[in-house]
């Protein structure tokens, strides 16, 4: 649908809405729907009347120069202020736009976060540790609730991998951006040479699903239990409290073993794989739009990277929008990842305006 039709069927509804809100017959809970959609769609509107006042002044202006009646003190004074409404129109249609894009259903969940160490051996898992402890920091400078579900230590303080559900506004909308291979560039505390190594770790960010959003079939499940064990393989628990679920016709395997209680390890695993399967079916559906719009993470390969933490030169790039920032010890703070999702942010805006087309 092009871009004035969409722009004049929302123009539409709106004025359908407030005709219905003014009938003293409507309930209650018809008023309180109707005041919701109108609410959603004011901000469109006040935009499409900002971008139709300017076409109107254009419009008048434009009169003005071609009547040949005109003096040319006007005339010039007219040709100035087109040019100027004629530079602003092209943003004012794009925050018409904008609004007019479909939200993500998604964007109001809350998160479950997975970080992994990927290609780096122990220092991938230490960097593993960097990101999730960023997460956590950049959670509470946003006032969201970070719970910590499931780790795997190192004995050198990295994690092979880790878990957490965040919950609070928006952070869905806001996290999602950072799904992919993060890469760091250092030099290893086990380096005695002093030599850069190269790592990676990925980071998954998945909408926490309801049981209302994705149905799980017992049948389809395989739970197991077992004794849980510590870095090392030490026993830590005597009794068999463990708990390892397999989905069967996909094949995802979640194990949670943090929780002394058998039941609260398999809520926690249930919730993993709860978001797993539903991000799994996001990423068909994406598939199935446009398949330059992945939401699968990588491999852990070091080559697909969305991002590099450079500890030398204190460089921080991100590479789908080739945005750089030099501050890594704020960067690890959470303090600034902001920066880097408002622009990621931006460049996805441009390109669901690229495939409505």
């Amino acid at each position: 649908m092009k871009f004035d039709e969409r722009l004049n069927k929302i123009i539409d509804r709106h004025s359908e809405i407030n005709n219905q809100l003014i009938d003293p017959g409507i309930s209650s809970d018809q008023r309180t729907r109707l005041s919701k959609e109108y609410a959603e769609l004011s901000p469109i509107i006040d935009a499409a009347n900002n971008l139709r006042k300017v076409r109107e002044e254009m419009s008048d202006l434009s009169y003005l120069i071609t009547d040949k009646d005109t003096e040319k003190e006007f005339r010039d004074l007219a040709e100035q202020e087109f040019a100027t409404l004629k530079q602003g129109e092209p943003e004012l249609e794009r925050q018409v736009q904008v609004l007019l894009l479909p939200g993500d259903q998604d964007d109001a969940k809350n998160v479950i976060i997975e970080v992994r160490a990927g290609t780096g051996g122990d220092e991938a898992a230490l960097f593993a540790a960097d990101l999730f402890r960023m997460y956590q920091r950049y959670s509470e400078m946003h006032s969201w609730r970070f719970e910590v579900l499931h780790f795997s230590e190192t004995g050198l303080g990295g994690f092979k991998d880790a878990s957490a559900s965040i919950s609070g506004r928006g952070v869905f909308a806001r996290l999602k951006f950072e799904s992919g291979v993060h890469r760091v560039q250092r030099v290893p505390k086990t380096e005695a040479s002093g030599r850069v190594h190269t790592s990676a770790a990925t980071v998954a960010v998945l909408p926490e699903a309801e049981e209302v959003d994705i149905h799980i079939d017992d049948k389809d499940l395989r739970i197991d239990v077992f004794r849980a064990s510590g870095p090392g393989g030490q026993s830590v628990n005597t009794t068999d409290s463990a708990v390892r679920i397999t989905h069967v016709p996909t094949g995802i395997v979640v194990s949670q073993q943090d929780e002394k209680s058998q039941h609260k390890n398999k809520a926690k695993g249930m919730r993993i794989m709860r978001a797993r399967l539903y991000e799994q079916k996001r990423a068909a559906q994406a598939e199935e739009r446009a398949e330059a719009r992945r939401l699968q993470v990588g491999t852990g390969d070091r080559s697909e990277r969305v991002r590099t933490y450079n500890f030398p030169q204190g460089r921080i790039t991100d590479h789908r929008i080739n945005v750089s920032e030099f501050d890594m010890d704020k960067m690890l703070r959470g303090e600034l990842l902001d920066p880097f999702i408002d622009a990621l942010a931006r460049n996805d805006q441009v390109i669901r305006l690229d495939e409505l087309g």
